[in-house]
């Protein structure tokens, strides 16, 4: 944590996940995530990877996630083994993780287009 010698200028830090970047803070964590997963999310438009991707299957998430934070995390694109959880949003606990894996590639819909639509109900 850092600190100055005005009690009232306390800046705390909350412990950011281990990443490439080196950021120990979270919250400039989260703003560099941010920036550079919206910058890939542009050029995986631009450059129409989705299109090269099966809709409705986990590979096809896997593959998106790799893209999107290969630049941050060296787990990017990797199936979890710990729990997590960012802010007050946790993510699916590794115990039914690979069920809920599982279950995205049992999806009914065959396009990325049904996917989204689904999503908006």
């Amino acid at each position: 944590m850092k600190c100055s010698n005005n009690r009232n200028s306390v800046r705390r830090y909350s412990i950011a996940l281990e990443n490439k970047l080196g950021i120990v803070d979270s919250s400039e964590l989260a703003r560099e995530e941010e920036r550079i997963s919206k910058k890939k999310a542009a050029q995986l438009f631009e450059d129409r990877s989705p299109d090269q991707l099966e809709p409705g299957r986990f590979s096809s998430l896997q593959a998106i996630h790799r893209i999107l934070f290969e630049e941050i995390y060296d787990f990017a694109g990797e199936i979890r083994t710990v729990n997590m959880a960012e802010g007050n949003f946790r993510f699916a606990p590794v115990m039914y993780l690979e069920a809920a894996l599982e279950s995205i590639d049992k999806m009914p819909q065959s396009t990325f287009d049904e996917i989204v639509e689904n999503m908006l109900r």
